[in-house]
This record gives C-alpha cells, sequence and structure tokens, in this order.
C-alpha cells in the first residue's frame, strides 16, 4: 500500500478572517499581507519536505497559500471537493451579536446530531461530508506519498473527522488558525495517527 503523509494546512489570513466576516465557499477572498506573512514563514519550515504532491480547493486564498511550493515544480492539483461549508445567506456578514447567537445554534444543531440542519442557502455537514469523501479518496488514490493540502477551517474540522473516523457531532475538537499544521502519517491498516495538531511553532516569529 502507498502510506501518504499529509500535511494539512488552512490558508492564511484574509481580510474577512481579520474583520471577523463570515466567508464560506461564495467568497473569493485572497490572502492579505499577514496571510503572506505566515505563507512564508510555513514555506521556510517545509521548504525541504519532499513533497510528491500538493492540493488545493478552488478557492483563491488555498493557493496563494502554497504558492511558494507550488512555484518549486511541485506536481499541484485542484480539489474542488475540499471547498470551504457553504454558508449561504450569511457569507459575506460581519459577526454581530444576533449572528452569533445564531452560529452558536447552529452549532449546537450539529453537536445534538442534526448533521443535516444547514444555515439558510448554505450546507450542512453531512453534505460537505459526503464531497469531501470523494476528495480524500482521491488524495489516497492519488500519486506520491508525502502530500501538501490546504484548505479552510470548518472543511478541516470534517475532514479530519473522517480520515479519523469521528462521529462529526464532536469535530469541533479540532482546532484551527490560519496556517496552522496538521500533519497525519497512515499505517499500515490504513487508518491514520495524528502526528501534529494545529501546530504553529513555524508562525512563532510573527507575533
Amino acid at each position: 500500500m502507498n502510506r501518504k503523509k499529509i500535511y494539512l494546512v488552512r490558508h492564511g489570513q484574509t481580510d474577512f478572517n481579520l474583520k471577523g466576516v463570515v466567508q464560506g465557499s461564495g467568497i473569493d477572498a485572497p490572502i492579505n499581507d499577514t496571510g503572506r506573512a505566515q505563507a512564508k514563514a510555513f514555506f521556510e519550515a517545509y521548504q525541504d519536505v519532499p513533497f510528491d504532491q500538493a492540493y488545493h480547493t478552488a478557492l483563491i486564498r488555498t493557493r496563494q497559500s502554497i504558492e511558494s511550493f507550488i512555484e518549486k515544480g511541485i506536481p499541484t492539483g485542484t480539489l474542488p471537493e475540499l471547498n470551504e461549508i457553504s454558508w449561504g445567506d450569511y457569507e459575506g456578514t460581519p459577526m454581530t451579536p444576533e449572528e452569533s447567537q445564531y452560529y452558536q445554534h447552529m452549532l449546537h444543531q450539529w453537536q445534538q446530531g442534526n448533521l443535516d440542519y444547514a444555515i439558510a442557502g448554505g450546507e450542512s455537514p453531512n453534505t460537505v461530508a459526503e464531497r469531501m469523501s470523494r476528495g480524500i479518496q482521491k488524495i489516497l488514490d492519488g500519486p506520491g506519498e508525502t502530500i501538501l493540502v490546504c484548505m479552510h477551517g470548518r472543511a478541516m474540522r470534517i475532514f479530519l473527522s473522517l480520515i479519523f473516523k469521528y462521529d462529526l457531532r464532536f469535530m469541533d475538537q479540532f482546532e484551527h488558525t490560519n496556517l496552522g499544521l496538521y500533519l497525519l502519517e497512515q499505517l499500515e491498516d490504513g487508518t491514520f495517527v495524528l502526528k501534529k495538531g494545529n501546530d504553529r511553532e513555524h508562525l512563532k516569529n510573527l507575533g
């Protein structure tokens, strides 16, 4: 079996992140100056890892975050299946107290097991998990052993839950920060173990 080692990172900061505005899959925002500094710091720390293959989502902020690796000539693919969850009508909306209350209500629904619950016009965790599973399978069936993947916060939580076969009710245990790293290693039996979780050591000099 072609065992995988997956370096999974969230994209660098965008102005929407900075302002607390909901992005989701419908907002194709670029990374900002801080995001570029985070991307540079990650590249400097991991540029010598012999990546066989890289993947990013169909949203520009993920490609920009690993652009320096792509420029090295690492084979790279776009996986729309790994796109962020769609937040529907709430994309582009600042997180006001009212929006925050609704968001907390939604999280509570998910934690109670109502995983078909979706924000108006958006996707539910089950919907995202269905497409995410297809994306994960493409990575596992794809070329190479040492893989770089850049994606999004909520989508990462679902990705990690699927990789570790955890109930999606508990996906919020997987914390994430801009350009934080999860390192996953596949064992002989096909299961994965966590080597690093939301590791930010490479970002320590950014303040």
